[in-house]
């Protein structure tokens, strides 16, 4: 049977400075808290905070990664939302899929929240920290790195547990040692050469003296202690204390120096999100400086006209992305303007995405970039993470993600896209043809887009047997979930 117990919403906090707020010193072990969560096992079985005390429906998570997918599920079996998964996730990514996602990526989430009551009255809003340019000079300019005080961000103001909490599994990760997936592989294959020329990733990426295999173990000493001081001297600490001047020394050696002047007014910023009607219902997409949301925006509007004209919504997708790009301004004018088909400003940097969705309905899709295969390709020493090429040297991804939800009835679907230029197509496409067929990704977006998706066809909260979840068939992802006992 379905678990049908229903918890109400987390009571909504104000929005802390993640620059300043000291977090608490907790064990290092997934002990979550999750009193009244769900439906709690008792006597021998799972107790509260622990993977599996959590029974009946619990939503689904999609990544590009599988382990990461799999930490996800784990926290929303132990009580968590989809918020807290999606932290969960993207530091777990920062561990077993740098290449896209270290501790030094940027991106961008769009998280929702149904039902007037919740925290942003049952809008969709974005949580915006896309990369930002450190300081000039160097053979490698580097990005400040973003994702750390993006996933404080986003948690601070949709998360229930205890945010330390869910850095714990990506820092057991670094320091037990993990297997290399297939899509870690794959991206280690295309620039194995220039990589592994760092000392400090070939000790990573190359411990047997030859890139990494897939299942091939390796471990990550320095990043572990590293997501370790995270965890208990808080995020700031990275950008206005002892690991910011760590790593403002550190840099200047690997060629893309990072300054206190740079990492500490580097904050993100939360924005409503670009939404188009999508009768019933409304569709809802990142917004600049993540760009790749109008563009996919512009896409949906061709293909709900015509979920044939794939070509013609991917012109008008790269149009609507140039427009932004070269002469900024509104984004629905962009997407409302008489443009040339296509577009310049390529190639683009690739990009990871993932989505979650629990039981009460509250999703959350992001979108992460390194603005290039493993960002400037060296490891900042003594910290054991990559830092993001800087936004100022190459141009930034397409990053793409998009949800649809209801008013009155709830979540409906959430897809991020990725794959360069297809990037926002793929979103699109992954929306529109799984809310037709009733179920998640039917079909593949067109080359070279690739989508992740969940979809509850008939709403959630309510129709827990309406949801599904689907990661691309030609990636190496994972989507999992439950949706029964």
């Amino acid at each position: 049977m379905r678990g049908r117990t229903r918890t109400p919403h987390p009571v909504p906090r104000r929005l802390p400075d993640p620059g300043w707020r000291p977090l608490r010193t907790v064990a290092a072990a997934l002990v979550l808290a999750t009193a009244g969560c769900g439906v709690v096992g008792g006597g021998g079985g799972p107790q509260p905070g622990q993977p599996g005390v959590v029974t009946g429906f619990l939503g689904g998570v999609v990544a590009d990664e599988p382990r990461a997918a799999l930490i996800g599920r784990e926290v929303l079996s132990a009580g968590g939302n989809a918020a807290d998964a999606a932290v969960a996730v993207g530091f777990a990514l920062s561990v077993t899929l740098p290449s896209r996602a270290s501790l030094g990526a940027g991106g961008a989430c769009l998280a929702y929240a149904p039902g007037s009551d919740s925290v942003n009255a049952g809008v969709p809003e974005a949580v915006l920290f896309t990369p930002l340019p450190g300081a000039a000079g160097g053979d490698r300019p580097a990005a400040v790195p973003m994702l750390p005080r993006g996933l404080f961000v986003l948690h601070a103001r949709y998360g229930h547990l205890p945010f330390e909490n869910l850095i714990v599994p990506a820092e057991q990760l670094a320091r037990t040692g993990f297997r290399a997936s297939r899509a870690l592989v794959r991206d280690l294959q295309v620039v194995a050469r220039p990589l592994l020329a760092d000392p400090n990733a070939r000790a990573i990426f190359a411990p047997s003296g030859k890139p990494l295999a897939e299942s091939e173990q390796t471990v990550e000493p320095d990043l572990s202690n590293t997501l370790g001081q995270l965890r208990t001297a808080g995020v700031g600490d990275l950008y206005v204390g002892l690991q910011a001047r760590t790593l403002e020394a550190a840099s200047r050696t690997i060629g893309g120096p990072l300054s206190m002047e740079q990492l500490r007014p580097a904050l993100p910023r939360l924005a409503p999100p670009i939404t188009l009607p999508l009768d019933p219902d409304q569709a809802s997409f990142l917004p600049p400086p993540a760009d790749g949301g109008a563009a996919a925006a512009a896409a949906l509007r061709v293909l709900a006209r015509d979920p044939a004209a794939t070509q013609a919504a991917q012109a008008r997708a790269l149009a609507v992305a140039t427009r932004l790009r070269t002469a900024g301004g509104d984004p629905m004018a962009a997407i409302n303007a008489d443009l040339p088909a296509g577009g310049g400003g390529g190639p683009y940097p690739a990009s990871t995405t993932f989505a979650t969705l629990d039981r009460q309905g509250n999703a959350v899709v992001c979108a992460l970039t390194m603005d290039n295969l493993f960002g400037t390709g060296r490891i900042v020493p003594g910290m054991g993470f990559l830092l993001a090429a800087s936004p100022s040297r190459l141009p930034q991804p397409l990053l793409a993600a998009g949800l649809v939800w209801n008013q009155r009835q709830g979540f409906r679907a959430e897809a991020g896209g990725s794959g360069q230029e297809g990037a926002p197509l793929a979103a699109a496409y992954a929306l529109l043809t799984s809310i037709r067929a009733g179920k998640p990704l039917p079909q593949p977006p067109p080359e070279p887009g690739r989508a992740n998706v969940i979809l509850c066809s008939d709403y959630l909260p309510g129709s827990e047997k309406s949801c599904g979840w689907a990661t691309d068939p030609r990636g190496a992802g994972l989507a999992v979930g439950s949706d029964s006992q």
